[in-house]
């Protein structure tokens, strides 16, 4: 057995990811059409850094494991839908509603699931904004609908992400409360941070604008 599969069943994804990686070329391809388009007509970037990336074999393994799912090449096509996933830090918070709303908008894929964890964070303190995107990849003779997972949060945010998912790795999922404790009151400040930021661009940009 590797990485969790069977070795025909890892065969059999080894021919199911490069789909996946197709659909991540196409959907950053496209993200930043409309990337550069949006700096051209408002002067302004709403976008720092973009990431895209596949899961591995053994995160796959690990994901169907955690739904109760054999792990098998067909249970990962029809039931995860963040195999392929894309990263969006934005320099604010504004300025991920704002790309939100470009994504929603777009002609280019399927809207299938929004998830608002800024508005609504979770319990821990993790914010961030998740939607599921449909594209349309060629796959097997025909077009298959692959899904795309993009994550869009702010530098703040994803430092916060990347400091959680450290501590849960190290304890295996059962972080210490005064840990998981501190990690919340983190989490609220960041939060703050970010809002303070922003009101300071916006200072700016009227200063700008009156001179």
């Amino acid at each position: 057995m590797a990485a969790g599969f069977t070795e025909p069943e890892l065969l059999k994804l080894e021919k199911l990811l490069p789909v996946y990686e197709k659909a991540r070329e196409i959907f950053i391809s496209k993200l930043n059409i409309i990337h550069q388009d949006f700096i051209r007509k408002n002067n302004y970037n709403p976008i720092e850094h973009i990431k895209g990336r596949i899961k591995s074999p053994e995160s796959i393994a690990a994901k169907l494991q955690k739904l109760n799912l054999e792990i098998t090449a067909d249970n990962a096509r029809r039931h995860l839908n963040d195999i392929c996933g894309a990263r969006i830090i934005c320099p604010f918070a504004k300025d991920i509603y704002g790309l939100t709303g470009l994504l929603t908008s777009s002609p280019d894929w399927k809207v299938r699931e929004l998830k608002d964890y800024i508005a609504n964070p979770k319990p821990g303190g993790y914010r961030s904004y998740h939607l599921i995107l449909g594209l349309q990849i060629p796959y097997s003779g025909k077009e298959e609908e692959i899904p795309v997972e993009v994550q869009i949060r702010t530098a703040s945010m994803d430092f916060w992400a990347s400091m959680e998912h450290k501590v849960r790795y190290k304890y295996r999922e059962h972080v210490p409360k005064h840990l998981s404790d501190e990690l919340a009151i983190c989490a609220e400040k960041i939060a703050e941070l970010d809002k303070r930021m922003q009101l300071i661009q916006e200072i700016v940009t009227l200063i700008n604008e009156e001179d």
